[in-house]
């Protein structure tokens, strides 16, 4: 359930039906207030320190123990099948399989005591996704107008960019469970206005491309300008009468789309055939290493979230040839992606200002199954964090002998989710935001990790 912290204070007073169609197409042009100034417990000089966030969702849950919180000393039936292999950081050991992230250790840090008690892809990701227990966990349920928002919309809400592009978009397409969609992917009891922008393509496709976002060759920009200047009229006109939910939902939508449409910097960040084909390479020429860099030009462009979903037909959920799928299918990439990533952030002096999460929803059983997999475990896995005002070359809180549980320093999603919004200036204590029935509730209630923020 929703949990609001002691003292929550009232910092968005919630808005008038005028108030929201007035700002209906501004949410993604930074015209909304920030609420705050009390933030919670944290290093000095560390809030809003991030300007930008990426996440990496590597859905499915990848086997934390086979990666990097390797046991080598434990049974056979525990360590599996692969061997540690040192990092540039001394007393840091991830998975020979990721010898790209060894060299760069120094980059990031590893929290190996994330926990929390959700089996199910669907709950327990949106769990991770909102940094908010699913009120039915362990359920397969499908997105619903009262989930909580994910944290890309809550960053998108409170911290706008300033430039018009999207608020939050998502690569990668919608995950999947055996329900239907995963809940937690859209704005929720947000409202429409923050879900995000999805791109379903393949950025490593040359026909990739992105609808919606050119206009037609016959279709002038005086003309673009007499239709936003109709709507403007409509808009004003609407200010003088009371409004249902479905048209304020409606007008939100065809706002975002006249940003989106009349904004050259948001198309240019999707010609992924202007960047060198060194750059392209680095990445490495698959689906995951060309969104990662499609994250990064994006984010380069003013958008200040955006989640790179794992692709559907290879997740990470291996109940069965768990070793001989992360060897030849899963870890390379990442491998690559990632590290292409944050270097390529770091050169080009962004990675200070770009917090990145490289997650699951969860991670896996100590012991193989018997069809050499590992199954759904919570008890404990590893995130890494990096850049945006997180350690680098370090490892926060441990697993126990057999990587089953937190033998030190737990932190649960929802400590993570209050870390991540204080990094990016949004206080995890006293921002609320307003579900349906026009009710506060806090927008976390987990407690910020001072340890992991350098």
């Amino acid at each position: 359930m929703l949990r609001v912290t002691g003292g929550l204070a009232r910092t968005c007073a919630g808005w008038s039906r005028r108030d929201v169609l007035r700002a209906g197409g501004l949410g993604l042009m930074g015209a909304l207030a920030v609420p705050g100034s009390a933030h919670a417990a944290g290093r000095p000089g560390t809030f809003g320190r991030a300007k930008a966030f990426i996440l990496i969702d590597l859905y499915g849950g990848p086997a934390h123990q086979d990666v990097f919180d390797m046991k080598p000393d434990s049974p056979a039936e525990v360590r599996g099948e692969f061997n540690p292999i040192e990092t540039n950081v001394s007393g840091i050991r991830v998975s020979e399989h990721i010898p790209r992230l060894a060299k760069i250790a120094d980059r990031y840090t590893l929290i190996r005591s994330m926990t929390h008690t959700d089996h199910e892809h669907a709950t327990g990701g949106y769990t991770v996704l909102s940094g908010v227990k699913h009120p039915r966990p362990g359920t397969i349920l499908p997105p619903s107008p009262d989930d909580f928002p994910p944290m890309g919309s809550i960053i998108a809400k409170f911290r706008p960019p300033q430039r018009p592009v999207p608020g939050y978009v998502t690569i990668g397409g919608t995950m999947y469970s055996a329900g239907g969609d995963v809940p937690g992917q859209t704005g929720g009891m947000a409202g429409q206005r923050y879900d995000p922008f999805d791109i379903k393509g393949d950025p490593n496709q040359k026909s990739f491309k992105v609808e919606d976002i050119a206009l037609p060759g016959d279709f002038p920009a005086l003309r673009l300008d007499r239709r936003r200047s109709l709507l403007d009229q409509v808009d004003h006109a609407a200010s003088l009468a009371e409004r249902n939910l479905a048209a304020r939902g409606f007008e939100e939508l065809q706002s975002r789309a006249f940003n989106l449409v009349s904004s050259p910097d948001i198309r240019q960040a999707f010609e992924l055939r202007s960047e060198p084909d060194t750059v392209r390479d680095t990445y490495g020429r698959h689906k995951f290493g060309q969104s990662c860099l499609l994250a990064r030009r994006l984010v380069q462009t003013g958008v200040p979230v955006v989640a790179v979903y794992w692709e559907r037909g290879q997740v990470w959920d291996t109940h069965g040839n768990n070793f001989k799928d992360l060897k030849n299918n899963l870890l390379p990439p990442m491998d690559q992606g990632v590290t292409a990533l944050l270097l390529d952030l770091e050169a080009r002096g962004m990675l200070a200002e770009t917090a990145v999460l490289v997650t699951g929803e969860f991670g896996r059983t100590p012991k193989i199954n018997k069809d050499a997999g590992r199954d759904h475990w919570p008890g404990v896995y590893t995130s890494l964090v990096a850049g945006g005002g997180f350690k680098g070359g370090f490892v926060h809180g441990a697993s126990d002998e057999i990587a089953a549980f937190p033998a030190e320093d737990p932190v649960y999603p929802w400590d993570l989710a209050a870390t991540l919004y204080h990094l990016m200036g949004i206080d995890p204590v006293s921002t609320e935001i307003r579900d349906r029935q026009d009710r506060p509730i806090g927008i976390c209630a987990g407690q910020v990790v001072p340890e992991v923020i350098a």
